[in-house]
């Protein structure tokens, strides 16, 4: 490696998989003037959890200039409008997590705050009813987004993908060695730090080669081969507030209809996705070890699949929490070398984006300066602590405690940034985002609280609008919205028409 303070020559990507791949996939496509490598084995298996992903995916699209219909067909793609949540609240419940707008706003309230109101004086519907990604998902719809004409509800259509996430490392490695970025085969047995600075100077393979680099970005997966064992950066486990530790994947065969969603199942330890892709469906159990056995989880898992299983579940082993550090020395981490979530609301994947983003922003082109280290350090902590407290409000609110793994979920104790939140919005329904790089909005919130059971107050500023006007407004967004989701075409045809993936080869 060159010295700290001296202008970079060679990154070098330690993994593949979606976040290898996603890296090098990215600084390929901007970074021009570097020799880019990644060293990966095909004897290590891709973890590959997180099939489905959050409307910020098509961001990392545009700025790689990928073409979303050849992206689609190549990893055999859906279009996912938000997430189905099945017996979250006691069990014999669903609500929709939809992305985009609830309605519209009158002045600065929001319409759930009209919504609440309402709903106390018995006058209001299905908060669904007021949400096209809602609307229009659990009637299996989709189009894109169409900007001709602002005043519809289609201008600001939200959604995101659900892809094979094989199929996409496949898709990127194909475009990021065409960009110049060497593949090396094998695996690394050690990893070497230069005797003054303690930088990584350089992986040993199994065959005894040497790979050098400037910057190491570290995508081993869980096994942190360069943040965690070389240079020690410590794990903070987060498993006391998420108590799940495992997960079994198994794909089934397609099923119809094709929906534009992914579902998750709440079960009696744990719960359980179902990513709907156009080859087949992807499904897993999510679980926690003490509660109960890896043949019960699988048990559960295979009993409820909706379609013939097409392969035996594949286990998966993590630690809910994150890095101390994502940026040490000369080695970012990326990925879930530097932290792990649940994908409850499919946060992996884009987890990976931001790490990626964060990297562009403060890379080290001239050397490696401390207050940059210390700023993607910052926004690492930050982006992991918001996502958490999100997921953690899944499992604090509800009225499921039949089995001891609710018991304790129901009665935890939690962040105090959660609680505070959680208190605003008991008491008047309010949202103020912290901080810019937030990443649920006062939407995603609202709809899953209420959809939980939350006992949420509305803000006294509501009773401003008189009730018949107030009830004339959310009529108007009811017919609205139900008028645009009923023009829509159905996912499945919209995907034959527009973007059908040719068959895989067996």
């Amino acid at each position: 490696m060159t010295a700290p303070n001296a202008p970079l020559k060679t990154i070098t990507i330690v993994g593949g998989g979606t976040a290898g791949w996603m890296t090098a996939g990215l600084l390929s496509h901007l970074f021009k003037s570097y020799k880019i490598r990644l060293i990966e084995s095909d004897e290590i298996g891709i973890i590959g959890v997180g099939e489905a992903t959050i409307p910020a995916i098509r961001d990392y699209m545009t700025i790689a200039e990928i073409d979303q219909v050849e992206m689609i067909r190549a990893t055999q793609a859906t279009f996912k409008l938000g997430i189905d949540f099945v017996g979250w609240k006691n069990g014999d419940d669903r609500y929709f997590h939809g992305f985009g707008r609830i309605g519209q706003d009158f002045m600065w309230l929001h319409t759930h705050q009209l919504w609440l109101l309402e709903r106390a004086a018995g006058k209001a519907r299905h908060f669904d009813d007021y949400a096209l990604n809602c609307a229009a998902g659990m009637a299996n719809k989709f189009a894109f987004p169409d900007a001709r004409n602002p005043a519809s509800p289609l201008a600001g259509l939200d959604f995101a993908y659900q892809f094979d996430a094989s199929l996409l490392a496949r898709y990127l490695r194909v475009r990021s060695e065409a960009a110049g970025v060497e593949r090396i085969e094998g695996k690394i047995v050690d990893v070497r730090l230069d005797g003054e600075t303690g930088y990584v100077d350089h992986v040993v393979m199994e065959d005894g080669r040497t790979v050098d680099g400037d910057l190491f970005v570290d995508c081993s997966g869980m096994r942190a081969l360069l943040i965690g064992q070389a240079l020690g950066i410590d794990y903070e486990d987060w498993n006391h507030w998420l108590l799940n530790d495992r997960a079994l994947a198994v794909p089934c065969e397609r099923v119809e209809p094709l929906t534009p969603y992914t579902r998750v199942t709440a079960r009696d330890h744990g719960w359980q996705w179902r990513i709907p892709l156009q080859h087949r469906t992807g499904n897993g159990h999510v679980y926690s070890s003490n509660h109960i056995s890896d043949d019960e989880a699988a048990s559960v898992l295979l009993a409820n699949l909706d379609g013939k299983p097409l392969a035996d579940p594949r286990p998966v082993r993590f630690r809910p929490g994150k890095r101390r550090k994502a940026w040490e020395k000369n080695v970012v981490a990326i990925g879930l070398s530097s932290g792990f979530l649940e994908p409850l609301e499919s946060t992996s994947i884009h987890l990976i984006q931001t790490g990626i983003i964060k990297l562009l922003g403060l890379f080290p082109h001239q050397g490696f300066a401390a207050a940059d280290i210390a700023e993607y350090n910052r926004q690492h902590d930050f982006e992991f602590t918001d996502v958490r407290d999100f997921i953690v409000a899944h499992y604090k609110v509800t009225d499921r405690e039949h089995t001891p793994y609710w018991q304790y979920l129901k009665h935890m104790a939690i962040p105090d940034s959660l609680a505070e939140r959680l208190d605003l919005f008991a008491s008047s329904g309010r949202f103020y985002k912290r901080a810019a790089a937030e990443l649920f909005r006062v939407e995603s919130w609202v709809q899953v609280l209420l959809g939980q059971g939350f006992a949420m107050g509305h803000d006294p500023n509501a009773a401003i609008m008189p009730a018949e006007v107030r009830r004339s407004f959310l009529a108007d967004i009811e017919e609205v919205i139900a008028d645009a989701a009923g023009r829509m075409p159905d996912h499945a045809a919209f995907i034959d028409r527009y973007c059908k993936a040719p068959a895989l080869a067996a």
